[in-house]
């Protein structure tokens, strides 16, 4: 399950910032946009996506994770077709809304809540491995997407992502995939159910976990739910405007993309590190260091001037993938249980897009205004840092989640 998992992250890749980048020069000047026009119909077409989100989770909690992927897998590559045909800003605005809502949205959901109903103990450490999908995306669809590009220009490399993201992952899907442990007789992290009798009965009184009703009431989703906005708005803000951020101060256009292989590297190989703090330390804790890295990051990119500094910012921003991608599906149901994991993780996720979808704006709106960002992104760097503060003092657990208890 964390394979597929996986692959559902990797192939989430066409509504991801990191591909998108690479089309924002061919698509600016063949349809004549400017920076400004471009990152406001981005943003606002993830905007609107987001506002779906809740009613994906909720589908995802009636129907079951797999038949929804199904359905958003197939979505997705429609959505990378049509978005080659974009004449005009408004149809690239529609595009833009359908590839964020299935792929940077539905499909990550999916693939976080797939992870989510299959470990409990070991939750941190199979998201660290399901989030590896998103460090081979950022390694693999940048590239991908400029050769397609300069093979067959930038609207073709949209149809052929589309048909690459339905042979990947639709046949794992058909073949692989169980909604959760107790379908099969089964208990989270593979444990066996000590009363099957019991297990067949009350199955879903077995599921811990609250209500979106109830998880509204605590502080600790408000808690999250700001400091999961500023790591959407923030990292997406770096990978939408990293390569022009990193050129305008003087790194070369080739050092610049070659940035995302070396961050997804990093990532890489801390993802697992970060899976296994959240599984022994304090949950408290690792947010607010997550929180701590989305900051330094915004910090050091400014700094970057030629090749070795471009390098270290890439290390670091790296390890802030890490954090956010491991932890964006493991925060929910650590914090508010599986019973109703969809319809919470769908509310969550809806306000993170909300942020992605206002990343862009002010490092655009600098360019435009001032043609730098240096500043914009220092004091943007302040959120995260309060964020992680809040963290420390008030995210706590409902006592009823007990099997969370050693992370409080």
């Amino acid at each position: 399950m964390v394979m597929v998992a996986s692959l559902g992250i990797f192939v989430s890749g066409p509504g991801q910032s990191h591909t998108f980048s690479v089309f924002v020069g061919p698509i600016s000047q063949d349809l004549g946009i400017s920076s400004a026009s471009l990152a406001t119909a981005y943003g606002a077409a993830t905007l609107v996506a987001a506002f779906l989100l809740p009613q994906t989770g909720r589908l995802v909690d009636r129907f079951g994770v797999r038949a929804a992927m199904l359905v958003i897998t197939g979505l997705l590559g429609i959505a990378c077709m049509l978005f080659g045909a974009a004449a005009n800003v408004l149809w690239l605005a529609v595009g833009f809304a359908m590839l964020r809502f299935f792929g940077q949205g539905s499909l990550m959901l999916g693939s976080a809540n797939l992870v989510s109903q299959w470990f409990a103990k070991q939750r941190g450490f199979a998201m660290g491995l399901m989030a590896l999908g998103f460090g081979v995306s950022m390694a693999i669809h940048p590239p991908l997407g400029q050769w397609l590009i300069e093979q067959y220009g930038w609207r073709q490399a949209w149809v052929i992502l589309g048909f690459l993201t339905w042979l990947l992952f639709l046949p794992p899907l058909l073949f692989l995939v169980f909604d959760k442990p107790e379908d099969v007789g089964l208990r989270p992290d593979g444990e066996q159910p000590q009363d099957q009798a019991k297990t067949d009965s009350n199955e879903s009184e077995d599921i811990p976990g609250l209500t979106l009703g109830e998880a509204l009431r605590t502080v600790s989703f408000y808690v999250v739910s700001i400091g999961w906005f500023s790591i959407a708005m923030l990292v997406t803000t770096l990978h939408f405007w990293q390569v022009a951020v990193m050129t305008r101060q003087g790194v070369g256009a080739e050092t610049a993309a070659q940035v995302f292989t070396i961050s997804a590297i990093a990532m890489a190989c801390a993802m697992p590190l970060v899976g296994k703090a959240l599984d022994t330390y304090r949950t408290r804790y690792v947010f607010a260091a997550g929180l701590t890295i989305t900051a330094l990051s915004l910090i050091c990119v400014t700094l970057t001037t030629d090749a070795v500094s471009a390098a270290l910012y890439a290390v670091l921003f790296g390890l802030n993938n890490a954090f956010s991608m491991t932890m964006f599906g493991y925060l929910w149901p650590r914090y508010f249980g599986r019973k109703h994991l969809g319809s919470i993780q769908g509310t969550g996720q809806m306000i993170g897009v909300i942020g992605a979808s206002l990343g862009p704006l002010p490092v655009g709106w600098a360019f435009d205004a001032v043609d730098d960002a240096t500043w914009t992104l220092r004091l943007l760097a302040l959120l995260p840092l309060a964020c992680a503060l809040l963290a420390v003092l008030f995210l706590r657990a409902p006592a009823s989640l007990s099997e969370s208890q050693h992370l409080e």
